[in-house]
């Protein structure tokens, strides 16, 4: 494979996943079909925590990122992991239908569960969507924009003394003088040829 950066041109939306204790920011998020209940599927990445979560509960929800999201809210959802600290103890939200909605967003979807495809490393989830709203106008963040703007989005924080790999997709951080050659991003799956060292701590 030459450049796979070109991937990044296949722009969707950015969305904050959620289901019963836990959730993460994706991109991966498509309608397939029409009408009074419309399916949507997600990809999720099966080492991210969300994942087992998305197995155990049948309902999951996205709340719709606007382009004047809190950057904390990015920071949160996409570098931070349920298994290490409770992404909601800071966030605001409300419960619809059981499940945390981010009141910082442009509205959301509840879908129930109807069906997963899995494949070596993401499994496809498909729900039905069964409630609906918008919270205000405004527009969408999409994917090509959050890639153009991470910098911003993403205020990575590095420790004082260390030599830092800095994931150039995700802002995931990985600390020691040397990366291994097949190392893998543990946030978004890309492999060391998508990180930066960093030497200076911001």
């Amino acid at each position: 494979m030459k450049n796979k950066k070109i991937t990044r041109k296949i722009t969707q939306g950015m969305y904050v996943l959620t289901t019963k204790n836990g959730g993460c920011l994706v991109d991966a998020v498509s309608q397939i079909s029409s009408g009074d209940n419309p399916l949507i599927a997600v990809s999720v990445m099966k080492k991210n925590n969300t994942h087992e979560l998305m197995k155990q509960n049948d309902r999951f929800a996205f709340s719709v990122i606007g382009l004047d999201v809190d950057s904390d809210i990015i920071e949160t959802f996409g570098l931070k992991s349920m298994r290490d600290i409770d992404k909601f103890q800071d966030v605001k939200t409300i419960k619809v239908e059981g499940i945390d909605i981010i009141k910082d967003s442009l509205g959301y979807m509840i879908c129930e569960k109807i069906d997963s495809i899995e494949n070596e490393t993401h499994t496809l989830f498909i729900g039905k969507l069964i409630e609906a709203d918008v919270f205000k106008d405004g527009e969408a963040m999409s994917y090509g924009y959050y890639q153009d703007h991470k910098d911003d989005l993403i205020k990575v924080r590095t420790e004082s003394g260390k030599t830092a790999w800095i994931c150039t997709v995700c802002g995931y951080v990985y600390y020691g003088d040397h990366l291994p050659d097949d190392f893998k991003c543990p946030i978004c799956g890309v492999g060391s040829d998508m990180f930066k060292k960093k030497c200076v701590s911001i």
